[in-house]
């Protein structure tokens, strides 16, 4: 099994919106068997609540449920569990590398590591700016380019 972590800062805006995203790709793909996907966040103020309501609204708009997702917060068991740990922005990669444990085998790399071209390198978080649907898009464009890229380094 691929596990893939996707993780912000409270885990109820922007992570929660790319697990769902990259859920929803992975069973179109016929992959649901094969990767086991997952949010956190690294502060724990949010922990055991639904995704946003933004959130919510613009995936629902898409499709996308979001049923029975709750916030959690990233711990060092999470660098053992999941092979990719992936990051909204540089902040929520130093608060990774400060609980990582030594010697670990994730990945952890930003999500727009896989959008070269949307001209901004960290996923603006909308529960400052609104901007949901900034964020939807920005998240939809990269998850089609990880996927592919965890296709083809996982031979799935």
């Amino acid at each position: 099994m691929i596990n893939i972590l996707f993780v912000c800062l409270g885990n109820i805006c922007r992570s929660p919106m790319a697990e769902a995203v990259f859920r929803k790709k992975v069973r179109e793909a016929g992959l649901e068997d094969r990767i086991r996907i997952d949010s956190a966040g690294t502060g724990s103020w949010h922990i055991g609540k639904p995704p946003h309501e933004g959130t919510r609204r613009i995936l629902k708009q898409y499709g996308i449920d979001t049923t029975g997702m709750k916030a959690r917060q990233v711990g060092a068991e999470d660098f053992r569990d999941y092979q990719y740990i992936i990051a909204m922005d540089s902040s929520n990669v130093r608060n990774l590398e400060a609980i990582a444990p030594s010697g670990h085998g994730a990945e952890v790399r930003k999500l727009l590591d896989w959008a070269p071209n949307a001209g901004v390198t960290d996923v603006p978080d909308p529960y400052y700016t609104g901007n949901f649907e900034e964020v939807y898009k920005l998240v939809d464009e990269a998850c089609d380019t990880l996927l592919s890229y965890i296709r083809e380094r996982e031979k799935v």
